[in-house]
This record gives structure tokens, C-alpha cells and sequence, in this order.
């Protein structure tokens, strides 16, 4: 028995010591200086040069080109459309989340497979599809023009194209966190007498608020930044139906450089909070997750017994 053990430990020893089994220093060193390269000149240096670029023409310009009557009503905008389809996504987050991992049902696997929907149809396309729908000669468009009511070109299509591209978001991120957390928790209120809302409120809701607040910020990030759908869908009406990423590709179109990179840099300084609060949330759900890895991890130590 201890030839066989010490064998064993000797072919360990000879693998770990390998070069086989292992890199070489000067493999490492290319592999972390390409990573770092990528890093620098795709994501580092381009978000650099658009603060270099929104200030190249001093504060005051900086300041001019934000304070604009067209400006400021795309900030405006913006911040409404987000301010809509963030709570939208998230309701339907969150129920579709609970739906899926707390009970079966016919259609289930086809429920998960439209929530993905929206990654795999081009935005442009999606923009498209609403416009079949809402425009004046799709198929609501003679019902929409009798009553008054107009979609597309308007705050409410962008909305709408806003709500399609950014609903996975939230239950996406959901839907794991609430298969790994399981069931016993719901099903043990359910047996002391709570009803449906007391249990998702004082059980299943602060299981999941780490998680659902790591999909509103990835939702609301998407939802100020998005353009293919938006532009299909405003019209470019200025100082109406222009969000901040149309307002910069007008700006830039008109040659007015140092105004469309001081608009840039909002949405830039926006995706720098946004990594910020995510890198948070990510520290946090990993401390959550900690206790409930320990809960499942299986026993490794064995008290023994003595026996006369």
C-alpha cells in the first residue's frame, strides 16, 4: 500500500514538473503583453481621445456645447425613455424569471427561447419590425391615424424600440441566480401560511436584489446608449425625437467635432459610473453566493467514532 501511494506522489511530482503541463515564462509574457495591447489601444486610448477631443477646444466650448437647446433635449429624452423602459424590463424581469425557475408549465422552454430574442435580431431590424407594425402603412397604421394616435417619429416608438432591445437584461441575469438558489425557501413559507406576494416579497426579493439591480444597471446602460432601433424609429427630428447617441452622429455629421465629443463624453463618463456600480454588484454577488456555496458543499470531514 505506501509503494503504491509513493508511486502515485512520484508521477505527480514528474507531471507538476513537466514543461508539458505547464507554460513557459515567454508564452505568459506574449500572452499578457497582446492582452494588454488589446486593451489599451481598443478600450483605454479610444475613451481617452474622446475626452482629449471634448475638451480640445477649451471649457467654455465644452460647456456651450452641452448646455444647447437641442442638447439638452436629447439629455431630456433620454433620460425619459430610460426612466419608461428600465421598470418595464424589469417587471417582466422579474416575472418571467419567477415564472421559468419556480413552476412548470407548456411553453416553458419557448418562453426562454424569446427572451433572447432581442440578441440575436440586428437592432436595425428590430426598428425595422416596428415600423411594419406603427408606421403609417403597417399593419396598426390606418387604426393608429384614425385615433389620433402616431408611434413612430415620436417619444413613443422610441420608447417601444427602447423596451424590445433591453428586456433580456434583467432576466437574464435572473433566471440563474434564482435556478441555483432553488425552491426549498418558497415551498417552507408557502407551508407556514404565506400567500403568493408574502412570499416573493420577504423571501424571494432579497434572495435576488443583488442580481436584479446588476440587470437594471445593464439594462439602463443599454437603454441610454442604444441607437440602431432608436434611429430607425425617431425620424431625427431635432429637439424632439433625438436621443444622445443621434445627437452625436448629427453633430459629427455637421463637422461641429468638439460639440458631438463633449456630448460623447456624457455618454462615456455614463459608462464609466456604470462599470463602477457593476464591479460593486459583482463584488457583492459573490459574497451572497458564498453562503449558499458552503450550504451545498458537501461534507468533507468525518468526525470518527470510537468504538469499545
Amino acid at each position: 500500500m505506501s509503494s503504491h501511494s509513493t508511486a502515485s506522489n512520484a508521477l505527480s511530482d514528474r507531471l507538476q514538473n513537466r514543461d508539458a503541463t505547464r507554460e513557459a515564462s515567454w508564452v505568459r509574457r506574449v500572452v499578457l503583453t497582446i492582452s494588454l495591447g488589446f486593451f489599451v489601444l481598443c478600450l483605454l486610448l479610444p475613451l481617452f481621445l474622446v475626452f482629449v477631443e471634448a475638451f480640445k477646444q477649451g471649457w467654455h466650448t465644452y460647456l456651450e456645447a452641452l448646455v444647447e437647446p437641442d442638447t439638452r433635449a436629447a439629455v431630456k429624452l433620454t433620460l425619459l425613455t430610460a426612466a419608461v423602459a428600465v421598470p418595464l424590463n424589469v417587471i417582466f424581469g422579474v416575472a418571467a424569471a419567477w415564472a421559468i425557475t419556480k413552476f412548470q408549465f407548456r411553453g416553458k422552454s419557448l418562453l426562454t427561447t424569446l427572451i433572447d430574442l432581442p440578441f440575436s435580431v440586428s437592432p436595425v431590424i428590430a426598428g425595422l419590425m416596428l415600423v411594419l407594425l406603427f408606421g403609417s402603412q403597417g399593419w396598426f397604421g390606418e387604426w393608429l391615424r384614425d385615433h389620433d394616435i402616431k408611434v413612430i417619429f415620436s417619444t413613443a416608438g422610441i420608447i417601444l424600440a427602447t423596451v424590445f432591445i433591453t428586456f433580456p437584461f434583467v432576466a437574464r441575469e435572473l433566471i440563474p441566480l434564482m435556478q441555483a438558489q432553488g425552491t426549498e425557501e418558497e415551498e417552507a413559507a408557502m407551508v407556514l401560511g404565506a400567500n403568493g406576494w408574502q412570499t416573493f416579497w420577504h423571501v424571494t426579493l432579497p434572495n435576488i436584489k443583488w442580481g436584479l439591480l446588476y440587470g437594471v444597471i445593464l439594462c439602463n446602460a443599454r437603454a441610454m446608449g442604444e441607437f440602431g432601433a432608436v434611429s430607425v424609429v425617431s425620424g431625427h427630428i431635432r429637439g424632439e425625437t433625438n436621443t444622445l447617441p443621434l445627437q452625436v452622429e448629427i453633430l459629427y455629421n455637421e463637422y461641429s467635432f468638439s460639440a458631438a465629443f463633449a456630448v460623447a463624453s456624457l455618454l462615456a463618463l455614463l459608462a464609466l459610473v456604470t462599470l463602477v456600480v457593476k464591479t460593486y454588484v459583482e463584488y457583492r454577488l459573490a459574497q451572497a453566493a458564498k453562503p449558499l456555496d458552503d450550504e451545498h458543499a458537501p461534507a468533507l470531514l468525518v468526525t470518527p467514532v470510537e468504538v469499545k
